[in-house]
């Protein structure tokens, strides 16, 4: 906490102590002063350390309440209506700021036709402020790059590098999942950038774990990333997740797990929006009253005929 403080309050707080240590000596010298005056001037003292604290912890508090605004308002607030798809997502913040991502966006292309519809959902290492900004420039230069290319594979590449830019030499890296959905093929490419590999539920066959890419953007510059591809039937469920959902840990210190997620998606059933308040309620549930130590962020695509 001392090393905390700015190099005035050190020396008011250190003030106060001498005052309080010296008391003693002073005492035996001057009884009187001792008595009236010094205990009353360490009081003044701290009394006025305590104030600009406390007045900087209200501040710091009035711009986390602004910035948790300005993401929320960054973040999508309904999913977009789009034929052929249902859509839902959510975050639970376990700070005032958060670091995860989720969006849809139509991609761009310059020939002028339909190049499909991009999904995605990110994770900046760390909490707080730090990441919350991070995540607002990703955000921002995956908006820009949409709009310039339908090619998923340029788009990473042009990704990777300004995360790598932005990354404090890979300290600050960012995991993702970007999936480029062709209506017309019912084709879904995707790359996994060092993310929680999301789970495809389909009837036709088990849960297939998307995990084709590289490492998290901002590691290590130059990085190439393979391309995956699945192919959707109607019917079929994407759950794209941030690691809050898996690491949820109940009072024991168990974690909910890719085992309980797989159990999970296999029994649920209905509409993405369904099945997002059966995961979150699913969550609730195993964790009870332990403290969330991780944003809960969840992107779920539901596939129609």
């Amino acid at each position: 906490m001392f090393f905390r403080l700015s190099p005035a309050r050190r020396t008011i707080f250190l003030f106060s102590i001498l005052l309080l240590l010296t008391s003693p000596f002073i005492a035996s010298a001057l009884p009187q002063i001792a008595t009236i005056y010094r205990p009353s001037l360490a009081a003044i003292c701290l009394l006025i350390l305590l104030a600009l604290e406390l007045a900087d912890r209200v501040a710091l508090k009035r711009d986390l309440e602004v910035a948790r605004d300005i993401q929320k308002w960054l973040l999508p607030h309904a999913p977009p209506s789009l034929p052929g798809l249902d859509i839902a997502f959510t975050t639970r913040p376990a700070n005032t700021v958060a670091g995860d991502y989720y969006d849809v966006l139509s991609l761009g292309d310059a020939a002028g036709c339909d190049p499909g519809v991009l999904f995605v959902i990110a994770d900046v290492a760390g909490k707080g402020i730090p990441a919350g900004l991070l995540m607002a420039c990703f955000r921002t230069r995956l908006h820009t790059l949409s709009r310039s290319t339908g090619d998923l594979a340029d788009l990473v590449a042009t990704l990777e590098r300004g995360c790598c830019d932005d990354s404090y030499n890979g300290c600050r890296f960012t995991t993702a999942f970007l999936a480029r959905y062709d209506p017309a093929t019912r084709s879904l490419f995707y790359v996994n950038a060092g993310h929680n590999p999301p789970l495809l539920r389909s009837s036709s066959r088990p849960i297939v774990e998307l995990d084709a890419g590289g490492l998290p953007f901002g590691m290590f510059p130059d990085t190439t990333y393979a391309l995956g591809q699945v192919v959707v039937g109607p019917g079929d469920l994407l759950l794209m997740y941030t690691d809050g959902v898996v690491e949820a840990a109940n009072e024991a210190g168990d974690e909910f797990g890719l085992d309980r997620l797989h159990a999970f998606l296999r029994g649920t059933a209905g509409s993405a929006a369904d099945c997002q308040q059966q995961l979150f309620a699913s969550i609730d549930a195993f964790t009870g009253r332990a403290p969330q130590h991780d944003d809960i962020t969840c992107l779920i695509v539901q596939f129609s005929g």
